[in-house]
């Protein structure tokens, strides 16, 4: 298996000018800013190009992370961590805090350094040493692709709070704006344009290894499959259909093909590593499933139950916290070693459904979610999809296909207006539609 370098060369780079409390921090087992900056030889860019990955994957596996939190959002999975009932109290109970760094603050520092770091590694590319165009090309189109996923992350955890996406400004100039939904997803958009043509130019190779999460994408002729998979997800966020019909014609989706092909985040368990933290081998897990999947779960014929809820949740004995209970557990990360999609091709398939139910092409809906349905659910296929009920159908089939994958089914009913339709566990508990922008940027900004 490939590795990367464990530690990105840019880890202590700062988040966005104008953030008083971001400091760089000098890491000396690593080369220095001023090294790539100043001196950006093959082997520093290389590095910072693989520090990239590293800083992707950050809060993506942690038990306070990007799938966690949003799968407790969505009413995937709980927490019942016995030191931390803000899991409980701040998550389902209560309004998300803006200075609460674990939780209403999180996701959003660390997506804005890697994005910050990607910039520096662009810049320096004017002055590399050793490297063809074509490896430059590739290069750019790698790190533009990356910035483009750290942004989608951070707009989908704010929403119509909106985003920074002015990030590269000099360290002391003044905050850069905050800006709606719409223009972030625009220039998300725009931004992996941009890679693909990048790409395109790349030649045959990257400079750079990447990780085994990206085999089979792993040159930029195939690396440009994946950008385009992730520019179809932000296509159907815009509600631009057509462009997300066209975005899955140049990307990895198939069919034919195994439903787990794909592009993953890679974790290991080795010294200095980053582990995935959502195992939990323990008879008494803290991360639990939601009853809710299991409970709307359909029957095989046989009378067994749909065989993604079957392989991805078990029993337990009842656990209760503050009122909450749940006897489900999840069977998805079954190591610190267990990779999280980026995206795959399961959900590419049900991307080019929605697609065509916002289109109004009915019947061609139908045949991928019945697809779905009989390929990885095991269930017979649905004859009587029609206009009326086709959202819902697709919205329970993205449910049960991507559960506990990266906050989807909190996306998704988000953007249908129907978070209203998640469960309680308790009646004073709430749907949090979105994270507040952090209590330090809006101070930098001046209240």
């Amino acid at each position: 298996m490939r590795k990367l370098p464990l530690l990105s060369v840019l880890v202590g780079a700062v988040v966005l000018a104008g953030c008083s409390d971001d400091l760089l921090i000098p890491d000396f087992n690593n080369p220095s800013l001023e090294e790539l900056q100043n001196n950006p030889t093959r082997v520093l860019v290389n590095t910072s190009a693989q520090g990239l990955l590293v800083g992707t994957r950050a809060q993506i596996a942690t038990r306070n992370g990007y799938t966690s939190l949003l799968g407790i959002l969505g009413r995937e999975s709980y927490n019942f961590d016995g030191s931390d009932p803000r899991f409980i109290t701040e998550m389902l109970d209560g309004a998300l805090d803006p200075g609460s760094p674990a939780f209403g603050a999180n996701l959003w520092t660390l997506r804005y350094r890697n994005i910050r770091n990607a910039n520096i590694l662009l810049n320096s590319l004017a002055e590399a040493q050793g490297f063809s165009g074509a490896e430059l090309e590739a290069i750019r189109g790698f790190a533009k692709t990356i910035q483009a996923y750290d942004l989608l992350m951070v707009i989908n955890t704010r929403d119509t709070n909106g985003a920074v996406i002015d990030t590269d400004r000099p360290l002391d100039a003044e905050p850069a704006p905050i800006v709606g939904r719409d223009q972030v997803l625009t220039a998300i958009a725009a931004l992996l344009d941009e890679a693909r043509g990048h790409l395109q130019a790349g030649g045959e190779s990257f400079p750079f290894l990447l990780t085994s999460g990206f085999d089979g994408f792993d040159i930029p002729g195939t690396f440009v499959m994946f950008n385009r998979a992730l520019k179809a997800r932000v296509d159907v966020y815009m509600g631009n259909f057509s462009g997300a019909l066209a975005s899955l014609d140049a990307s990895f989706l198939d069919t034919g093909a195994d439903l787990t092909l794909g592009v993953y985040h890679t974790f290991g368990s080795a010294s200095g590593d980053t582990r995935n933290n959502l195992f939990d081998p323990t008879q008494t897990p803290d991360i639990l499933a939601h009853p809710a999947a299991a409970a709307a779960a359909e029957l095989k014929e046989n009378g067994d139950v749909d065989d993604r809820i079957a392989a991805k949740i078990r029993d337990i004995p009842p656990q209760t916290q503050l009122g909450v209970t749940s006897d489900k557990a999840f069977n998805i990360y079954l190591s610190t070693g267990a990779t999280v999609p980026f995206i795959r091709n399961e959900e590419l398939i049900l991307l080019r459904a929605e697609a065509n139910v916002g289109l109004g092409n009915i019947a061609d809906a139908a045949d991928d979610i019945n697809l779905i349905r009989t390929t990885s659910g095991g269930l017979d296929a649905r004859a009587d999809l029609t206009a009326a009920n086709i959202l819902d159908e697709l919205l329970n089939q993205k449910w049960f296909s991507l559960l506990f994958e990266g906050g989807h089914r909190w996306i998704d009913m988000r953007r249908y207006g129907k978070l209203s339709e998640l469960p309680l566990a308790v009646p004073s508990h709430q749907v949090n539609a979105m994270f507040p922008i952090p209590e330090a940027e809006t101070l930098a900004r001046g209240g």
